[in-house]
């Protein structure tokens, strides 16, 4: 599967449906992000089941900044509509291929679970400052 453009029309749309979408924030002007897109697109070859969504950070400057991307590339992993990673550089392949596989090994009644525990925490500590 070739990569998907992202944007702030489809976003949503893409990333909330279940299974693996992998997002790649990169810009024009950016040498390691303009190196790392062979190895992204090869990725998308190979995984025809896995999303691989790009998001050109000077076109979508509001998605880059809703995700507090910082540097590019950034690589993001959303599985079932939750964002389960996020790590900037660019990946070996080697790197990418383990990303996918940890990714797909998740459990994700325990990543779900695991959020609602952090929500409650954060949500006793607000009340707690009053």
């Amino acid at each position: 599967m070739a990569t998907v453009a992202l944007t702030a029309a489809n976003f949503d749309e893409v990333t909330s449906k279940d299974g693996i979408v992998l997002v790649d924030f990169w810009a024009s002007w950016c040498g390691p992000c303009v190196s790392f897109a062979p190895t992204y697109e090869r990725s998308s070859e190979k995984h025809p089941e896995i999303t691989f969504g790009k998001i050109d950070t000077e076109a979508e400057p509001a998605l880059a900044q809703k995700f507090d991307i910082r540097s590019i590339p950034t690589i993001m992993a959303v599985r079932d509509g939750i964002v389960v990673f996020s790590q900037p550089g660019a990946l070996p392949a080697s790197a990418l291929e383990s990303l996918i596989e940890k990714v797909a090994e998740l459990d994700m009644d325990e990543v779900r679970e695991q959020l609602a525990a952090q929500r409650k925490a954060k949500d006793a500590t607000a009340a707690a400052r009053g």
